[in-house]
């Protein structure tokens, strides 16, 4: 297979895997009021998911990285928007190589 093809496939396959992601989860909530506990615990799970992706990051590159992380964690710590976050973090990460 060649490598555009395989890259294609690839992008394909990681399309579907997200659509049918999100598409599953509405059609399974779709019955279910949000509220109270339930509301907190959804409202958790993007901080709780970009601290899964960023956490690596703390112990496997260098120090700019490392402290870039911190920040993030801190903003994503304070329930700022996600692109917010996202953001403060790129931002960081800019400033702190260009520092460091």
């Amino acid at each position: 297979m060649s490598d555009q093809l395989l890259g294609l496939t690839t992008i394909i396959g990681m399309a579907a895997a997200t659509y049918l992601t999100r598409i599953g989860g509405l059609y399974l909530m779709r019955g279910v009021s949000v509220r109270g506990r339930l509301k907190a615990a959804l409202d958790a799970l993007p901080p709780a998911v970009l601290m899964a992706v960023i956490a690596p990051t703390l112990l496997a590159t260098g120090p700019a990285e490392t402290i870039a992380a911190t920040i993030t964690a801190a903003a994503a710590f304070l329930r700022l928007p996600m692109i917010a976050v996202v953001a403060i973090g790129v931002a960081a990460v800019i400033a702190l190589r260009a520092l460091l």
